[in-house]
């Protein structure tokens, strides 16, 4: 069914299905979006795909067909494999849920579970994505086209507020009224260092827009934390690369061209095995909360409430505990991977450094930032534990 949505969410909403035909057509006859696609498949016959794009009447039919291929296509080329547990404990009614994970990768965190979730016959969800990331005019149309909503992050302090209620709004609405799940990350931007912790300001932003108190408002979106793990993370050396850069000048930003060059080295290059953990829906523990804690105390503990089922969650691989035992100089996981394994990592993280090119490269301090990405979860897990 086609989503109502009024017009004070027209600039940030998905498309709706009556204008899927001229965002097809602009797509197709948009040369940059042309040499986009050919880069990811070659041998395409343009003609062919076009006709194919054209066959598409409604968001579901190209996020069906034509999305999902895309992404498993990335998924059979850059995985070893790509696997999803606690599927079990999706709610049987296809309740709309509010989907928050950790955030590894730009573009495939979120569509990565979404294959997963039409294949367990859930279906799809609405995704969060930023506009610092719709670096060309084709680029917001094809997001827009996947069903995904924007989420403004370039404007003025004075015009946050009315962003962020706004955003907010349209949570609610498609959560309790179009009855589409959505997910959003857990922090605004990836987590560089892997140390994953959910920003007291994204759950702000969920409540905006309840009436009543903010557990009550939060349990109304069905909140339902989702556990990434990546075994290799290809962008890991542009992170460190840009720990250095930000440590030697302290006013560095990023440009453009440095996310553009994020979401194309996460999407091409190899990540080893993917697993995603469906955690568990977490409302009966915020109805145990005490709701007359002060404000900030709340919402940093329904936070806390959400990384715990992360961290409980993760899936490790050898190279987790091949990463700790070197950064921390023991022998503590050694259990858990052989000799091979470890020769294997050594060679890995020496490639991906080699791959810096900086005019002051300290390179002991990138081993020690990219070692780090992959020791924060296991450390994250076993202090959870404690």
């Amino acid at each position: 069914m086609d989503t109502e949505v009024s017009y004070n969410f027209d600039d940030i909403r998905p498309l709706n299905n009556d204008e899927v035909k001229d965002a097809i057509e602009a797509l197709i006859a948009n040369e940059d979006f042309e040499r986009a696609f050919r880069y990811i498949k070659p041998d395409v016959n343009w003609k062919e795909f076009s006709e194919t794009m054209r066959s598409f009447k409604t968001k579901e039919d190209f996020k069906s067909k034509l999305a999902y291929e895309a992404v498993m296509n990335v998924a059979n080329k850059t995985t070893f494999s790509l696997t999803i547990s606690g599927r079990s404990r999706l709610p049987k009614d296809k309740q709309p849920c509010t989907f928050i994970s950790n955030h590894r990768d730009i573009v495939l965190d979120a569509s990565f579970l979404n294959v997963m979730l039409y294949d367990v016959g859930y279906g799809m969800t609405q995704v969060a994505i930023g506009d610092n990331l719709m670096i060309r005019p084709w680029i917001e149309t094809l997001v827009r086209l996947n069903n995904s909503f924007i989420v403004k992050r370039g404007v003025s302090v004075r015009q946050m507020l009315d962003v962020s209620r706004t955003l907010s709004a349209y949570i609610r609405h498609t959560i309790n009224e179009t009855k589409e799940s959505i997910w959003i990350a857990q922090r605004e931007g990836r987590a560089k260092d892997s140390n994953d912790r959910t920003q007291g300001s994204v759950l702000k932003m969920l409540n905006m827009s309840g009436d009543k108190d903010i557990v009550s408002n939060l349990m109304e979106l069905n909140i339902f934390p989702v556990a990434i793990s990546y075994e290799y993370d290809p962008c890991d050396f542009l992170k460190a690369k840009e720990f250095q850069m930000k440590r030697d000048d302290p006013e560095f930003v990023k440009s453009q061209r440095d996310d553009l060059l994020s979401m194309e080295t996460g999407i091409l290059n190899n990540k080893g095995r993917v697993h995603f953990t469906l955690t568990q829906p977490i409302n009966d523990q915020l109805a145990a909360l005490d709701k007359d804690m002060e404000k900030n105390e709340l919402v940093a503990a329904i936070a806390s409430i959400i990384d715990k089922e992360i961290y409980k969650h993760y899936r490790f691989y050898p190279c987790n505990y091949v990463a700790y035992d070197m950064l921390t100089g023991t022998k503590r996981f050694s259990g858990n991977y052989g000799q091979r394994d470890k020769k294997h990592f050594e060679e890995y993280l020496q490639g991906q450094l080699d791959k810096i090119v900086l005019p002051n490269k300290d390179e002991a301090f990138l081993r020690t930032k990219m070692l780090e990405m992959y020791t924060n979860p296991l450390k994250n897990h076993l202090a959870n534990q404690e």
